[in-house]
């Protein structure tokens, strides 16, 4: 592999090291007023994600909504002693004041994976569930950044899109599915294979969020390092496979929420430190994209104030990486088309 680092690569080396920091900022922490809602705070990755979540001075407001339980997950941690006041609701009656107001809404809300299950097995349960709660954003908090968590990413994200449309809120900058779960792992698993300090590593993670549709640019690393054929075939493959690799290793006790509730985590940090001006952000998601053929594709983002500021871009691909953009096409074309399909039928019944 040519070490040369790419004009993308220069671009991304600025955020590595990408070391998540819960309780404290480089900046004033005072200055942010930031309010948070989490739709699914009660499930495998909500509860985590809003403990990590309260321990940020980013946060002035934490508003948490699930269907059950979201009482008692609010009191326990409204007794910790951090700055953002936690106000919890339950059930579909308390959704929209738990929107009201709020910049950022994180969506983990939905089933989890189980053995021997595809992301597009969890199809119909969670597209229904993320069409029901973007339609009450486009009612309560139109102008909030929506980060969707609830898989399969690759149809949900296309499905807020075309609500947000109907609703004539839609905002291309501020519609985001979180892949930085990729991006985590990628770092880790090249920093375990080739004895690097993964805070110090930054992998760019292109394409989707499931199986062959999820791209790392090994080619693009930082700091860059070479491969053998056989440790590219061999860590792409964990990469894409690393979802099923939790959820077989948790034996039908749930999927990977510990490590998704610390990617949501940074993601949502990043996002904060941009709307509160701090320059140079840069994550992965996926997003509504021109970068490529693909309608939808997640690319590392700049972020500013408005949301998404641009997309770098997918850079100088290697043989092996356009070799895996094109074994992707058809699994994430049809996960999109998938994904407008349901938002049309899901609209029409609305009007009936």
């Amino acid at each position: 592999m040519n070490k040369s680092v790419s004009v993308l690569g220069n671009v991304l080396w600025s955020v590595a090291p990408k070391l998540v920091r819960y309780t404290s900022s480089t900046r004033d922490a005072g200055s942010f007023t930031r309010k948070v809602a989490v739709l699914g705070a009660s499930g495998g990755i909500g509860q985590p994600l809003s403990l990590l979540l309260k321990l940020s001075p980013l946060i002035s407001d934490l508003s948490l909504y699930d269907i059950q339980h979201t009482k008692g997950v609010g009191a326990d941690l409204s007794h910790i002693e951090t700055r953002a006041k936690v106000k919890a609701y339950v059930g579909q009656e308390q959704l929209a004041d738990a929107l009201k107001g709020m910049e950022l809404v994180l969506i983990p809300a939905g089933v989890p994976r189980k053995p021997g299950m595809t992301r597009d097995d969890l199809f119909n349960t969670n597209a229904t569930i993320v069409a029901d709660l973007v339609s009450s954003c486009a009612k309560n908090c139109p102008r909030a950044l929506i980060a969707i968590i609830a898989n399969p990413v690759n149809s949900t994200v296309p499905i807020a899109a075309e609500i947000m449309k109907h609703h004539g809120v839609y905002d291309e900058k501020k519609v985001i599915g979180v892949t930085t779960l990729d991006v985590v792992r990628a770092a880790t698993f090249v920093a375990e294979a080739k004895g690097l300090d993964p805070t110090r590593v930054f992998v760019p993670v292109i394409g989707g969020h499931s199986g062959n549709t999820i791209i790392p640019l090994l080619s693009q690393l930082s700091p860059p390092v070479s491969f053998s054929k056989q440790e590219l075939d061999s860590l792409t493959k964990r990469i894409q496979n690393a979802g099923t690799e939790v959820v077989e290793a948790k034996a039908g006790t749930g999927s990977a929420t510990l490590s998704m509730a610390h990617a949501a985590a940074r993601f949502t940090f990043s996002v904060l430190e941009a709307l509160g001006g701090k320059e140079g952000v840069v994550e992965c998601g996926y997003i509504l994209s021109k970068e490529t053929e693909f309608k939808y594709f997640a690319t590392p983002l700049s972020f500013t104030r408005n949301g998404v500021e641009r997309s770098h871009g997918i850079g100088k691909l290697s043989e092996y990486e356009t070799k895996l953009m094109e074994e992707a096409k058809s699994e994430l074309n049809s996960n999109i088309k998938k994904g407008e399909e349901f938002a049309k039928a899901y609209l029409q019944k609305q009007k009936k």
